[in-house]
């Protein structure tokens, strides 16, 4: 079983204004029925589900709300016909991750037939099938989907065990076996001490394209950039999805598998910006916020960070464009 949980407004709380300087006066509740232009929204996935499933550390449930909170206390500097919504939360119950997925699937799409643009954070990195398959039922089968993940891990582990949050890009894979389509997969940041040999077998057996996290970084910046463009003009539309455990510890404590030898905040946002100019950029989501083990909220202010960064970089480009 799962819900979507309607928003809270409590939750997003900071300094008044009487001038919407501030993101928690910018942000409004209401629900999305109908086509409502120049709009992006946050949902949530409040799952670990698939995180214990894979041995990992429980807590990325609470992930959402923790990162909504840092995001209301920062500044706005959207245009006042730009619209930000909160549509809620999707929790999962009894253990249903699969159906959290369905749901999310499902309101992944709604939000894209009404022209609104989604931002979405969790929770494990199982968010990505649920989201994916979303981005799919909207878009149809005539159009190509190009997935960007900014990670330490593949997550291609394959399901025959069952799903869990190192699975969704197999599972992905495997569906776009059995529809006929392509499966257009760059990984960026991978780390060998974080992926078997096995996996890394997988990606090439997949023509998965990917960059060892020491080659991801500003000393690198002209061939990452390079490497991204040949990857878009590849595909119709970009869905891009951050697992914060890609960063180093450093920056990003609170997550299921931390690592000093991560990547850093920088070279993401100078990626970013090559993606958002692309004008293919469909879809965002930020997976394996875990406030239990973050540090004075500083991973929660990583992922506000950059979706306060994607918002205001995204809505001059997107403005009045079809979505």
């Amino acid at each position: 079983m799962a819900i979507l949980k309607k928003p809270n407004p409590e939750i997003w709380k900071g300094r008044k204004s009487d001038q919407q300087l501030y993101l928690h006066e910018k942000v409004a509740f209401e629900a999305i029925a109908s086509n409502v232009e120049n709009t992006m929204a946050i949902l949530g996935y409040a799952c670990d589900e698939g995180v214990k499933r894979n041995q990992g550390r429980k807590g990325a449930l609470s992930g959402p709300d923790a990162i909504r909170t840092q995001l209301a206390k920062m500044p706005n500097h959207l245009d006042a016909e730009m619209k930000f919504v909160d549509h809620g939360t999707i929790e999962c119950g009894n253990g249903d991750m699969e159906a959290a997925q369905n749901l999310l699937k499902h309101e992944v799409s709604l939000l894209l037939a009404h022209k609104v643009f989604p931002i979405l954070i969790g929770g494990g990195h199982e968010i990505a099938y649920g989201h994916y398959n979303g981005i799919s039922k909207y878009i149809g089968t005539n159009e190509t989907i190009g997935i960007i993940n900014f990670d330490a891990h593949f997550d291609l582990r394959t399901n025959e065990n069952g799903n869990n949050s190192g699975t969704p890009f197999f599972q992905i894979a495997e569906d776009c076996k059995e529809n006929g389509s392509s499966f257009n997969y760059l990984c960026l940041g991978i780390r060998k001490d974080a992926n078997n040999k096995n996996l890394f077998e997988t990606a090439h057996e997949l023509n998965v394209d990917y960059l060892e996290n020491n080659k991801f970084s500003m000393d690198h910046a002209k061939s990452i950039v390079r490497k991204v463009l040949d990857f878009i003009q590849k595909v119709d539309h970009i869905y891009v999805t951050i697992d914060l455990d890609g960063f180093s510890s450093a920056y990003a404590p609170g997550v299921s598998a931390p690592s000093p030898m991560g990547f850093t905040p920088t070279i993401v946002l100078e990626t970013l910006e090559v993606l958002m100019k692309s004008n293919k950029l469909i879809s965002i989501d930020i997976a394996e916020m875990n406030p239990k083990y973050d540090i004075d909220n500083q991973t929660a202010k990583l992922a506000a960070s950059l979706i306060h960064h994607i918002m205001h970089s995204i809505a001059p480009i997107y403005s009045n464009q079809d979505w």
